[in-house]
């Protein structure tokens, strides 16, 4: 499991899911430590990893990296579907976006 250096979107992360080399899946993610809330916006597995535990261990990662981190989803695809609910990840209401990404008020440069 590798972070991705690509940016995803604003605010936005990736973690790529990688098997002999080949990115196999990826979690996009937004988590922000401030307010300890986190949203899981993505999960792609390739699929003949995805009965084996990848996407599990891919959100348990996650999980270690950001410990203090509440984890809410904004997926329901029913390939996901399962996996959420076995990792006790609720659906997230609103968007999903933290109260800082909500309020945040974009100020152009030079005003």
């Amino acid at each position: 499991m590798l972070p991705s250096s690509q940016p995803v979107g604003a605010g936005d992360e990736c973690l790529l899911l990688v098997h002999i080399r080949k990115v196999v899946g990826r979690v996009t993610y937004r988590a922000c430590d401030e307010c300890a809330e986190g949203v899981i916006i993505d999960v792609v597995l390739d699929e003949p990893f995805r009965d084996c535990g990848l996407g599990t261990r891919a959100l348990s990662h996650l999980r270690s990296q950001h410990p203090d981190v509440t984890w809410r989803t904004t997926l329901d695809k029913r390939l996901t579907r399962d996996l959420l609910r076995r990792m006790s990840i609720p659906k997230a209401g609103g968007g999903g976006n933290c109260s800082h990404a909500r309020s945040a008020v974009v100020v152009p440069a030079g005003t």
